[in-house]
């Protein structure tokens, strides 16, 4: 099916108490994988072209492979930047066909943030596509911060409220304890801040940066408080390289690469999947490519269940 943007799925997401599984497009073998495990679990799913992706691929060229993706399925597919730096590369996306946006001016100042993220929203709502913005900034692993330190530059809520008043920015990436890059699951979430920024701002989708290294009860507690976008980029990375080399060892003298690539298309297959059950957006999609019916409550014991 078309792209669709942001948008509806996220509010969607928002008032049901499930996240979107927002997953890196690196390369062909990786979209693949993301687009099979959303079609066959029946859920959105958001493929967002990271800066490194722009540089590996080249905008066009990603652009181009998550449109073709999306065409051959029938669940609700996003076209989105994450993490874009400035003004002109959002509109690159913008003429591009992205169909969600993303200004991180988490480095600046908050009058600096908010007059770009200000100016982006209106140039993207003209056309119709939503920005996702971020206040507070989620860490590098590489920083190797102290906790005290990760949590100075944490959201404060009262703050997300006078941000969104005056950006008009679709949804909110938070930094409330995860970390970009972690390789194993050790961060715990600060729940409450997650409440209190939710309380703020109830209408706004909020975004988590940095899920590859979040312990799996803390994202039950953050998307029943009004984390509707998930991104995860780490995880798969390592799902699609452990493929790359349980392969390669067991294949050593094999010299056609697709050997090695199918394996690790079907590592990151099931490493999205385990995502998307996780995050409670399996059979939220029905048989026409719509949202199921809105008096369905998508509990966790429909996780995983046959369409």
């Amino acid at each position: 099916m078309p792209l669709v943007t942001s948008k509806e799925i996220l509010q969607t997401a928002l008032a049901n108490h499930f996240a979107i599984g927002a997953f890196n497009a690196n390369n062909m073998e990786q979209i693949q994988g993301i687009i099979e495990a959303a079609q066959e679990e029946r859920s959105p799913v958001i493929l967002q072209v990271s800066q490194g992706a722009i540089r590996y691929a080249g905008l066009e060229f990603a652009a181009a492979m998550v449109r073709t993706a999306a065409s051959l399925v029938d669940v609700p597919v996003v076209l989105h930047l994450d993490h874009g730096y400035d003004f002109e590369q959002n509109v690159q996306c913008l003429r591009a066909g992205f169909t969600s946006l993303m200004y991180d001016g988490s480095k600046k100042s908050f009058d600096d943030n908010v007059a770009m993220t200000r100016k982006i929203v209106e140039i993207a709502h003209i056309a119709g596509i939503p920005v996702e913005s971020e206040l507070g900034r989620v860490a590098q692993s590489t920083d190797k911060l102290t906790h005290e330190q990760v949590c100075a530059l944490m959201t404060d809520p009262q703050e997300a409220k006078r941000f969104v008043e005056l950006t008009g920015a679709d949804s909110l990436a938070v930094a409330c304890g995860s970390v970009h890059a972690m390789q194993a699951q050790a961060a715990e979430l600060d729940i409450a801040r997650i409440k209190a920024i939710h309380e703020q701002i109830p209408g706004t989708p909020l975004v988590l940066h940095g899920s590859s290294g979040v312990k799996t009860d803390s994202f039950m507690a953050a998307i029943d408080f009004g984390i509707s976008k998930i991104n995860v980029a780490t995880y798969l990375n390592q799902a699609f390289t452990r493929g790359m080399r349980e392969a390669l060892a067991k294949y050593p003298d094999e010299v056609d690469p697709r050997k090695f690539l199918t394996q690790s298309r079907e590592y990151v297959k099931e490493a999205v999947r385990e995502k998307i059950r996780l995050f409670r957006s399996a059979n939220t999609i029905d048989a026409s490519g719509g949202f199921r019916s809105p008096s369905k409550q998508y509990r966790s014991a429909d996780i995983g269940a046959a369409e």
